[in-house]
């Protein structure tokens, strides 16, 4: 009897800190989203600074040269191109702008966005992963159990659910059961690892509950759900 305690104690233990480390992951994934929001609207408000910048007026006409002489030398001297226009558009880059700034700001955004997606579907795979592995080890629990038991837990589930935690005499009640017949399943449910929660008050009344982590992950539905696969 005692080594079948221990070994309840431990697994209800493993049980407890799987969950412990499933909403420490939810909490780190959730303030890692906040700071990345933070972040992004920063960008965005140095973007909106830097388009608010007044632009140098880009010449449309060339500047207006002196006043020349209409007499021409008869001397034939070599022809000079004009001097280039000044322009913020590279023509030997195929009319590629030079001013990258707000391209640069708008790739910086949208390198971060991708990051925090592949970040949240990564992270999102592994609780996935992890609910599965929780899932299969719940699955295998309630096999072993019979029909009997799975009525007597199914009860205790439903009460639960509707009005808090029971008794014996309750179940009894419920299932047109003696109190020892149901004192006997609900300690056969406990031997098998299946997480009943017993609480005594005023050191004479018991009281049964299922326990709230397992209600986290799968509803009684989902219970029978699995068994029957």
């Amino acid at each position: 009897m005692d080594e079948i305690k221990r070994a309840f104690q431990k697994v209800k233990a493993d049980t407890d800190f799987l969950f412990q480390e499933l909403d420490k992951i939810k909490t780190e994934l959730s303030e890692t989203r906040q700071e990345m929001i933070k972040i992004c609207r920063i960008l965005g408000q140095i973007n909106e600074k830097i388009s608010e910048k007044p632009q140098k007026p880009t010449p449309t006409q060339p500047p207006k040269k002196s006043a020349v002489s209409t007499h021409y030398p008869t001397h034939n001297y070599p022809l000079e191109a004009l001097n280039p226009q000044n322009m913020l558009i590279s023509t030997g880059n195929q009319g590629v702008p030079t001013d990258k700034q707000t391209n640069q700001q708008t790739d910086i955004q949208h390198q971060i966005s991708s990051k925090i997606e592949e970040n949240s579907i990564d992270n999102a795979a592994k609780i996935l992963d992890s609910l599965d592995s929780i899932k299969k080890e719940i699955r295998l629990k309630f096999k072993q159990l019979t029909d009997q038991e799975v009525l007597v837990f199914s009860t205790l589930y439903q009460i639960d659910d509707e009005t808090g935690p029971t008794n014996y005499k309750t179940l009894s009640q419920k299932l047109n059961l003696t109190e020892s017949s149901i004192r006997d399943y609900v300690g056969r449910l406990i031997k098998k690892g299946i997480p009943v929660d017993k609480k005594r008050i005023n050191n004479k009344t018991i009281l049964l509950s299922v326990s709230p982590n397992l209600k986290k992950i799968a509803s009684l539905s989902t219970i029978l759900q699995l068994r029957d696969l």
